[in-house]
């Protein structure tokens, strides 16, 4: 009979801080991993602390009580199947990225993350020490070989663990989502699969922490790179995968393969599951947000309530005498098929307070922006006033391309606390509508069927704020907008480039310098789910005074 070696696979969902809560996960996967004859549980990166911990990482009481909550663990599950966790391990000024293999009541092993990522949204040179390449962990009959996450990026770790008598390759993973990553992970793996000629486990968080969404999609590769086990994207579970010594050394044994979503569904799950741990991990159970008959509202409303159900979605319309009767029934509209309330509180009397406050102030000024703005700031001021009485988180309702061009109001329709939609640009949203209207899953929590009217996707955009207003008074039509904001922010192109691809440089002039101008309003905006590699938040970091304009 063929030895055989079982490794049960936690893809779950911690939460940044939460030591004991993220042991008691930790616990309760291992118990079920016994109970299913495992010899080893594995955990992805950071589990036990959760990830990404920024500067929280370097607190020397932080610190302490991670190592406790760590040891406590491992007295805890003695007997039974090993367990592969990641956490930090003190290092004087600043901790390593370790990974612990606990067995028998204490920790036998721990590996040190050589390759610190220091990209997009990482910054690990900041937080962590390198540690020296490891060699391979004896568990049971297996020698096993951890490069954390992106130590399995480069050849080097993986070779060096190969030389020195690995004989199966486990990669414990803090992986976020962005678009495409999940077949740039598979390519790379396999590559390190081919390189060594070993099985590999790749074993990733699932869940929401601030901006950023990990995604699991965990799997097992055979050497040769063959696909042996494929785990769910977004799901959180244990799964048993079972190893087998023959003559050519350890090989998977095949087992379930998931069907991964597509890039409409990946980045609407993101947004979801962004918006539901975002709730649950700051203490919120209910959310409200502004619901305007526009695009932008309808769809977060939409996630809001995929997200949390129609019970916990409060929706507020706050019309003025700008607001057509078409953008009421629209409203109305939206509430009735998403099934949430729908209050209106009107701003007219108090916008026309406002201005005669302010009239002996503005006497012999035209009108201008000064009266639009101060219609958003009033329907900001109700919002919050909302969400203060009743303890509803606001949500911001902002597109990608609306802020990066600075076509908001800060302390007025940017206010909330969260922006599902705010690495979305304009034209993806209206693309998601119709996408959500088509498509109904059993981790939404909304209804099936259309729940954005067609009336709502194809009216021109506008914000209501003057007579006859149109997004496209003062903007190139989205299309155009959008295809010059995804060069300038996400490929970094000059402005040269646009030209040569058609774009008139004084519209491509013009788009740069709204983006520019708008970065202090991006620096106090609300955090949203990171669906690109280019999000503001951390992937793009640019100064607020800023003087350089690109004359190419």
């Amino acid at each position: 009979m063929a030895e055989r070696f079982r490794l049960s696979l936690a893809q779950l969902n911690p939460s940044v801080g939460d030591l004991r809560g993220n042991a008691a996960l930790a616990r309760a996967a291992w118990a079920q991993a016994r109970e299913a004859g495992a010899d080893m549980v594995a955990f992805p990166e950071m589990f036990l602390t959760g990830y990404q911990l920024q500067d929280l990482v370097g607190k020397p009481a932080f610190a302490a009580d991670a190592s406790r909550v760590l040891a406590d663990l491992a007295r805890d599950c003695a007997e039974g199947p090993a367990i592969g966790i990641g956490a930090p391990l003190p290092g004087g000024d600043k901790p390593f990225n370790a990974y612990f293999v606990l067995q028998g009541g204490k920790i036998t092993a721990q590996v040190l993350k050589h390759h610190l990522p220091n990209y997009t949204v990482f910054d690990e040179k900041r937080y962590y020490h390198a540690g020296d390449p490891s060699g391979p962990v004896r568990v049971g009959p297996v020698r096993i070989g951890i490069p954390i996450c992106e130590d399995a990026w480069f050849e080097d770790v993986t070779e060096t663990l190969a030389e020195t008598g690995a004989e199966i390759l486990l990669v414990p993973n803090g992986s976020p989502y962005h678009r495409g990553k999940m077949d740039t992970r598979q390519a790379i793996m396999v590559a390190r699969v081919i390189e060594t000629g070993l099985p590999l486990a790749y074993v990733n968080l699932v869940g929401g922490q601030d901006d950023q969404v990990f995604d699991g999609a965990s799997f097992v590769l055979n050497p040769h790179g063959v696909l042996a086990c494929q785990m769910p994207a977004f799901d959180d579970g244990l799964f048993h995968v079972d190893f087998e010594r023959g003559p050519e050394g350890w090989q998977a044994v095949p087992g379930d393969k998931a069907t991964l979503p597509d890039a409409w569904e990946a980045d609407y799950r993101v947004m979801v599951t962004g918006l539901r741990d975002y709730c649950a991990k700051t203490g919120f159970s209910r959310v409200l947000l502004g619901l305007s008959g526009g695009v932008d509202s309808a769809l977060v409303a939409a996630i809001a309530v995929d997200a949390l159900g129609a019970e916990n979605v409060r929706c507020v319309m706050l019309p003025s005498r700008f607001t057509s009767q078409a953008s009421l029934e629209d409203a109305e509209a939206v509430a009735r098929l998403l099934g949430v309330r729908l209050d209106t509180v009107p701003i007219g009397a108090a916008h026309e307070a406002v201005l005669g406050t302010l009239a002996p102030m503005f006497e012999g000024r035209a009108p201008d922006l000064t009266e639009e703005n101060i219609q958003s700031r009033l329907r900001g001021v109700m919002l919050m006033a909302l969400s203060n009485k009743f303890g509803e988180m606001l949500l911001t309702t902002g597109n990608k391309s609306e802020v990066a061009v600075g076509y908001a109001t800060i302390y007025g329709d940017m206010a909330g606390g969260y922006n599902p939609i705010k690495d979305l640009y304009k034209t993806r949203v209206f693309e998601t509508c119709r996408w959500r209207n088509a498509h109904h899953a059993e981790w939404m929590k909304g209804p099936g069927g259309m729940v954005i009217p067609a009336a709502v996707i194809d009216k021109p955009p506008t914000a209501e704020l003057r007579e006859n207003q149109k997004d496209e008074d003062s903007l190139p039509p989205y299309p155009v907008l959008d295809e010059i904001l995804e060069m300038l922010i996400d490929k970094e192109a000059s402005v040269a480039d646009l030209v040569t691809m058609g774009h008139d440089r004084d519209v491509v002039k013009k788009v740069e310098h709204l983006v520019y101008i708008s970065e202090y309003k991006r620096f106090q905006s609300a955090p949203g789910a990171r669906l690109t590699e280019r999000a503001f938040w951390l992937d793009r970091r640019y100064p607020i005074a800023n003087r350089w304009r690109d004359e190419g």
